[in-house]
């Protein structure tokens, strides 16, 4: 009786964390797809239409300018997206940068040809508790900007 109590145990343990793990990669899974998502959604919005997202080109002419500089847009559709991951991503766990490592030069663009990187940063939460740590996963996807 107390070997089946003890392997009792150690088989809900072990079914606990296998759950676990499908959880946080489902969570993990879904970050990476939205921030390629934020990453279509920035190269489709570049400087040729008029719900441009990013920094936009005043020194073009004619200027352009878009009224979505910071990427809110971009963001806005990342957390959209990363809603079926039951985490609650927020805005601020998102990064949009016109000008990632330097790869646009010296300036931030959103012309074609500029590259754009979206990252999703967010703390996940294991859904049971047992003392199991709290661990940030994190995605990126970089694009090139198209029109």
């Amino acid at each position: 009786m107390v070997e089946f109590a003890l392997v009792t145990f150690f088989l809900f343990f072990l079914f606990a964390a296998i759950l676990q793990m499908i959880f946080m990669m489902h969570a993990y899974n879904t970050l990476a797809d939205s921030a390629k998502e934020g990453v279509r959604y920035a190269i489709v919005h570049g400087t040729g239409n008029t719900q441009c997202s990013g920094p936009g080109l005043p020194s073009a002419s004619p200027p352009v300018n878009c009224p979505d500089i910071p990427g809110a847009n971009v963001q806005t559709t990342v957390v959209n997206f990363a809603a079926v991951s039951m985490q609650g991503i927020q805005t601020s766990d998102v990064t949009v940068n016109y000008n990632p490592n330097g790869a646009n030069g010296a300036a931030s663009c959103n012309t074609p040809g500029c590259m754009v990187r979206v990252t999703v940063s967010h703390p996940f939460h294991p859904l049971f508790g047992f003392g199991w740590p709290s661990m940030t996963l994190y995605a990126a996807a970089d694009g090139r900007i198209m029109n």
